[in-house]
């Protein structure tokens, strides 16, 4: 192992020094993921899971590898969270099973349709009124969230899902890397959503505003953000994942 000032695994005194400069990371990160968990899950409970996360990032983290603490940390304290929701045993397979019943629809009237389906469409689609259909939104939505979270190529460190919405660099997000295909796949997606599901997107994932913060800016109620916000991210999978059939 090399000293503080040289590359690798960090000696016990700076990851300590590391946990403690990132507490006020695990309080905004647990304020933004309350309202993405089931909500038999405590403060105190995502709270413990995220501090786990913070811990085990110290303990891992590698200076070698040129990447921002904050970064590293950041993931490994969502999917702290996200692996305490799935050990509580939130995921039903009936809901697994609506949330891949969604995704199929969506794929097949894109392939139909030549273009990303309205909700109308969706709806008829799958046999439902629109309550009903709207209602089966918010039920999957935070399987939405926890898929944002999974590694693309199903390795630990890959690139997940979400960090191709995300712009670091503050550009547009369709200006990002267009040499990237998937990144190239994924702002079409994106230009590809209805006005509301891209203002959502954008609030959410650039601005970083909660559910009821988007609600007050949109003047919709939250139910209609969480619905809105859950279509949106079956579209870009259901793109994705046929652009990874592809060969993208």
């Amino acid at each position: 192992m090399n000293g503080p000032l040289g590359y690798g695994i960090l000696p016990p005194d700076n990851k300590e020094q590391l946990i403690r400069a990132h507490l006020p990371l695990v309080r905004f990160l647990v304020d933004r993921m309350i309202c993405q968990v089931p909500s038999y899950m405590t403060r105190d409970d995502i709270t413990s899971a995220a501090m786990m996360g913070l811990v085990d990032a110290a303990n891992r983290f590698d200076t070698g590898k040129g990447v921002l603490f904050k970064t590293f940390a950041e993931r490994r304290i969502r999917g702290a969270i996200l692996d305490e929701a799935r050990r509580m045993d939130w995921f039903s397979r009936t809901l697994r099973e609506k949330q891949s019943h969604l995704a199929g629809t969506i794929d097949r009237l894109e392939k139909k349709l030549g273009r990303p389906p309205e909700e109308e469409e969706i709806a008829a689609a799958m046999e439902l009124g629109i309550e009903e259909y709207r209602r089966l939104l918010g039920e999957v939505s935070h399987l939405g969230c926890i898929s944002l979270q999974e590694t693309l190529d199903g390795s630990e460190e890959g690139r997940t899902l979400i960090e191709n919405l995300r712009d670091p660099n503050g550009k547009n997000p369709l200006e990002i890397l267009e040499d990237h295909e998937l990144t190239r796949v994924m702002a079409e997606r994106l230009e590809k959503l209805s006005e509301k599901e891209r203002l959502v997107v954008a609030l959410y994932y650039y601005e970083e505003l909660s559910q009821k913060e988007i609600a007050e800016v949109l003047e919709l109620s939250e139910g209609r953000v969480s619905q809105l916000h859950s279509q949106a991210l079956a579209k870009l999978r259901a793109g994705l994942a046929r652009g990874k059939r592809a060969g993208y």
